[in-house]
């Protein structure tokens, strides 16, 4: 989900940028931006420092990603201001910390180096979480064999006390790590273990089942009993949805983590996080949307009304993905190829209509509220399929984190009153 907005170097105070798609500039309005002729952006393209492409309709004009220059200007303010880029840092400017987890490179996604739309089309979330953890060989299809970690009498109260899942998650895992004697071991192979047993808690507390199925079967069951094929794209989501490097979720959990807390407490973090309006909660905005829009010939209008009144329009555009979110992309085809066609229509003229108006392509949240949609699943699922599909990054972090032996503890740049002399 796109975790917050875009925190950019305002490039449209150094230049006037007049190009009808804001994801490029022209070669002038670009090397203005710099600071440089011409000539020395010819030469950053050549060494593979910014990417170029024909505009269209121009054959001898290129135009350049925003994004690129973007990136070399915060590389010019570091060697002229280092505390600047530190604090831009924290606002989707320079990378802040080492990771081996996730990789975002050339509008693809990639989790331990394999492309995630590869895995999408095939592995199962809980694969993926093996992934992500490096499992070893001899704990790869044996991790996930435990059963659920809370007794049955408890997962059916926890069950029966709160309306949503997300919540019961949370109200869950203090409980199991009160059982669990080993839940401040911080070994990775430890951490692994504690991480299954996480995750088996969450697909139990869904399914109601002490040894529940796989994540995707289970949450089919429960949400489509009737509709085994939603089971592929419930799995395709859950992958999708395992990691996306430091969003603020897995930020906190890293943060969580380096305190040495529990991979229970890393999580419950996490969670608050995700349950944020600016994180995981914009899913909820992009299903309000499509209830209030209805039906396809409203689209355009009410998407028109709504940037009249100055709203934004949850779901499109993600600073990451200039050319488009690939995640999106994964989640609409399956929509489209086996959702219900009346639904798949309102989410068609929906893209159609942002794309007309904002030039903008759909996120990951837009991906998960047509899923729901698509395949009529409850309006809470896109946040659980996140959540669920998140914890196994969390608990990758965690790892990483836990092996650093560091706790991350930056500087705040002080503001307030001066104290008297």
């Amino acid at each position: 989900m796109v975790e917050t907005r875009l925190y950019i170097v305002n490039i449209d105070r150094r230049i006037n940028v007049m190009a009808a798609d804001r994801r490029f500039l022209t070669a002038r309005q670009a090397a203005d931006a710099l600071g440089v002729t011409t000539a020395t952006l010819y030469a950053y393209a050549s060494r593979g420092q910014v990417q170029s492409e024909a505009a269209p309709g121009r054959t001898r004009e290129r135009r350049y990603y925003r994004e690129d220059i973007e990136r070399l200007i915060e590389r010019k303010d570091l060697r002229r201001d280092p505390a600047k880029v530190a604090e831009r840092g924290l606002h989707w400017g320079s990378p802040v910390l080492a990771s081996g987890i996730t990789l975002i490179q050339a509008n693809a996604l990639y989790y331990r180096g394999q492309n995630v739309q590869a895995l999408a089309a095939a592995a199962t979330l809980e694969q993926v979480a093996e992934l992500l953890w490096e499992a070893a060989p001899e704990e790869r299809g044996r991790l996930f064999d435990q059963p659920c970690p809370v007794p049955a009498r408890d997962l059916a109260r926890l069950r029966s006390q709160a309306h949503d899942a997300v919540t019961r998650f949370q109200m869950a895992l203090p409980l199991a790590a009160s059982l669990d004697p080993a839940a401040h071991d911080l070994k990775p192979a430890a951490v692994r273990r504690a991480g299954a047993r996480i995750m088996r808690l969450f697909t139990a507390i869904v399914s109601g089942r002490q040894s529940p199925p796989a994540a995707h079967i289970a949450l089919q069951d429960a949400w489509a009993p009737r509709s085994p094929a939603v089971a592929e794209a419930i799995r395709s989501a859950l992958v999708l949805c395992a990691d996306h490097e430091l969003n603020v979720s897995a930020f906190t959990a890293r943060c969580v983590a380096s305190a040495a807390a529990s991979p229970y407490d890393t999580v419950s973090a996490a969670l608050a996080a995700l349950k944020g309006s600016r994180h995981g909660g914009d899913s909820a905005r992009v299903v309000a949307m499509l209830a209030e829009i209805g039906t396809a010939n409203r689209a355009r209008r009410v998407v028109g009304i709504r940037l009249r009144l100055g709203e934004r329009i949850p779901g499109f555009a993600h600073p990451l993905y200039p050319a488009g979110d690939p995640r999106a992309v994964t989640l609409l085809q399956l929509a489209e190829s086996i959702g219900h066609k009346k639904e798949w229509a309102l989410i068609r003229s929906v893209q159609a209509a942002v794309a007309d108006l904002l030039q903008e392509p759909p996120n990951l949240d837009f991906g998960l509220a047509a899923v729901a949609h698509a395949f009529r699943l409850p309006d809470a699922a896109p946040l659980v399929l996140f959540a669920m599909g998140r914890t196994a990054g969390w608990i990758a972090h965690a790892i990483e984190q836990y092996a650093t032996e560091t706790l991350i503890r930056p500087r705040a740049r002080y503001t307030g009153p001066v104290p008297p002399v």
